[in-house]
């Protein structure tokens, strides 16, 4: 089970609706004018109640990560219910820092039982621990979804916020480092739409992520895929082609993949499960390093 602040200490606030993408996106450009202060997060849960999961929804889903419907809903999935709570808790008041220019570092998905559309989750999402970097700092979101009070999924997500001074927290260090040799499976394309595709369906609408015009903005030469599309699309391939009970999924993000552009997928079987790899054509540079298992 994945590492929780201590409960007593959480202050919940209810959430009774999703909030639109468009919103979120507007109070995150608003965060920009937030200037940094103490490395202190705060100690918040946001929950919504009675979430359905909508069996169009997940479908559109499935269809732009690659998942295949005989897989079932994706383990993938849930993290698009708990994205705007996550959203939404960085963009409040008492989140220190500015949402624009926050860089993905990792996701670890955990499912513990197999979902289906027409459920009702009750989803949440907490700020979870401080880690220093030395790049800045870097902070934890964890997210989860119960059925009936029985925890199905949950997940964190590791962001860094650059150029925080005197970062907080134990070092950090990749939890990915093995020398298992990895061989090519896969290849696919990363079309130049992929990013609209995935944040209409994901309310992620990061301009970065969305056109050239609008990445050239931020600072890239050419959109970039989601981080969480791009782990979404290794596991449709290395995932069963039929629903599975549980599953660990870890990933590590390392370099953009721009769009429109042709990844690579790399596995490795170890013991512990499956270390995978997606890079770039050629081979020789990883957007993602993962490990897998069932």
């Amino acid at each position: 089970m994945l590492m929780r602040t201590a409960e007593t200490t959480m202050k919940t606030i209810e959430i009774s609706s999703t909030p639109s993408a468009l919103s979120l996106y507007s109070s995150a450009l608003r965060s920009s004018s937030k200037r940094p202060g103490s490395a202190e997060l705060p100690a918040v849960r946001l929950v919504r109640s009675g979430v359905m999961l909508d069996g169009a929804h997940i479908e559109r889903y499935a269809r732009v990560c690659g998942f295949r419907m005989s897989q079932g809903v994706p383990p993938t999935y849930p993290h698009m219910l708990a994205f705007p709570l996550q959203m939404k808790l960085m963009c409040s008041p008492a989140f220190p820092w500015s949402v624009m220019g926050l860089v993905h570092l990792g996701n670890t998905i955990e499912q513990h039982r197999a979902l289906a559309p027409g459920q009702k989750l009750d989803v949440e999402v907490a700020t979870g621990e401080l880690i220093a970097h030395d790049k800045g700092q870097v902070f934890s979101l964890l997210s989860r979804a119960t059925r009936n009070g029985e925890l199905v999924w949950e997940s964190a997500s590791y962001y860094l916020r650059m150029g925080v001074r005197a970062p907080r927290g134990t070092p950090y260090q990749s939890a990915l480092i093995d020398d298992t040799p990895l061989s090519r499976q896969a290849d696919w394309q990363a079309r130049a739409d992929i990013g609209r595709r995935y944040g209409s369906v994901s309310g992620d609408i990061n301009p970065i992520h969305l056109s050239a015009v609008s990445a050239k903005l931020f600072g890239f030469k050419r959109a970039i895929a989601h981080g969480m599309w791009t782990k979404a699309r290794a596991l449709a391939t290395l995932l069963p082609q039929e629903p599975v009970e549980h599953v660990l999924a870890q990933v590590e993000f390392k370099t953009p993949l721009f769009l429109p552009g042709r990844a690579t997928l790399w596995t490795g079987q170890t013991q512990q499960g499956v270390l995978f790899e997606v890079r770039n054509g050629r081979g020789d540079k990883p957007h993602l390093r993962g490990k897998l298992a069932l």
